[in-house]
């Protein structure tokens, strides 16, 4: 092979990788640091502690508002706009350059006591003649709380939601104030995809393993909140048709992947084992048979197994935890080497997770605004191709190139 030939492949090369997510540089270190909190043994490599990536684009993190009370969810207007959810019942509509309206009212009450409140909210993708806004909240009922979805109309002011109606229920209730999963999207059906937690306690967590109960369920409804057609237990007795996987402890992160349209989720684990899945229907993702974590006491959960015939293994896990939360993927071409990432809101771990994925494998991990000391509740991708996330200490950010 002439010099010429080789010089021409390895510029070829050089170029190649100086575009897409090759053109992150790898540390090898992961990024976690702590000791783990227990001696469990990933199922394969790479599934927790993967490489560490750095991003080569420089990019930054801007505080665009201050002051926001409590936000937990945020999605965008057609207009750029961004619709805010704020825990204790109000949402708010918030200019990419920081400006923030009055509270929007006309929303049922919600139960914000321990983790509930206004949770997530999505737009009907015919917002523009329609007006219609989808969001999960916790319900305060006289049988207890529970995960409910509501939708209604935005009023032409902006001042208010029209028509609000609540129309599915995560049954049965429960007097708990914890784990109420809470994300919403809308599917290239039409159909709304919800997430629900198990609630936590002892007495509530087996329904997580129960096809007959709305609690630790990812469920797939029309936007009158009927199952969707199509739906993996549609048609069997001892199920609810309204599911669509199960064994979950606490959903609050769901995306679609903006390739292969498949659909991915975060759930927190108790002290370490947060995990990553990627959504298949039907399946049993074995919470809390099997899990990476272990109780807050620091005793084993169940009989302290990670695997087992029949029940998924996550993509990824975390042990410590990170407490993930809100998340989305990156299909912008303002930062290439972004393109298809998962960034995830990390609670306890104060940052925006960034995972690198490649054939449904997570090959490299990176901590965005760690500096930044705050609680990453929800982060979603604006019209401008930006990253736009909500802290729960009130502050709303724009991460974007430099």
């Amino acid at each position: 092979m002439s010099n010429r030939i080789i010089m021409f492949l390895a510029g070829a090369t050089l170029a190649f990788n100086a575009c897409g997510q090759s053109a992150s540089t790898q540390t090898g270190a992961p990024v976690e640091t702590k000791e783990p909190n227990s001696a469990y043994k990933p199922a394969f490599a790479g599934q927790t502690r993967v490489a560490g990536v750095k991003s080569a684009t420089n990019y930054e993190g801007k505080v665009l508002a201050e002051g926001l009370k409590n936000p937990w969810g945020i999605t965008s207007l057609p207009d750029g706009r961004l619709l805010i959810t704020e825990k204790a019942g109000t949402m708010r509509i918030a200019t990419t350059d920081g400006k923030v309206s009055e509270p929007i009212t006309g929303i049922p009450k919600v139960n914000s006591a321990g983790q509930g409140g206004l949770l997530g909210v999505r737009v009907d993708p015919a917002f523009a003649t329609n007006r219609m806004i989808y969001w999960v909240f916790s319900d305060p009922t006289a049988d207890g709380n529970l995960t409910a979805v509501a939708k209604g109309k935005l009023s032409a002011d902006e001042k208010t939601i029209e028509g609000a109606t609540v129309i599915y229920q995560a049954t049965p209730a429960y007097k708990g104030t914890l784990h109420y999963g809470g994300r919403i999207l809308i599917d290239k059906t039409g159909n709304l995809v919800i997430s629900t937690g198990e609630r936590s306690d002892l007495e509530t967590r087996p329904q997580a393993q129960s096809i007959n109960s709305g609690l630790g369920k990812v469920i797939r409804i029309t936007k009158d909140g009927k199952p969707a057609a199509g739906n993996p237990f549609a048609g069997q007795a001892d199920a609810r048709p309204e599911l669509y996987s199960y064994g979950h402890r606490n959903v609050q992160g769901l995306a679609f992947h903006p390739v292969t349209g498949d659909l991915w989720e975060a759930e927190f684990g108790p002290r370490g084992g947060d995990e990553v899945n990627r959504i298949e229907p039907g399946k049993n993702y074995g919470w809390p048979t099997i899990t990476y974590g272990i109780e807050y006491s620091g005793k084993k959960v169940g009989d302290g197994i990670q695997q087992k015939e029949g029940l998924q293994q996550p993509v990824y896990y975390w042990d410590p935890s990170v407490s993930p939360s809100g998340m989305t993927f990156y299909s912008g071409d303002r930062i290439p080497e972004w393109k298809n990432n998962l960034f995830i809101g990390s609670l306890s771990g104060m940052h925006i997770v960034r995972l690198v994925i490649e054939k449904n494998k997570v090959v490299g991990e990176e901590r965005l605004l760690a500096g930044e000391m705050q609680r990453f509740r929800d982060v979603t991708q604006g019209k401008d191709g930006a990253l736009y996330a909500v802290t729960d200490q009130g502050r709303l950010y724009k991460v974007d190139k430099k």
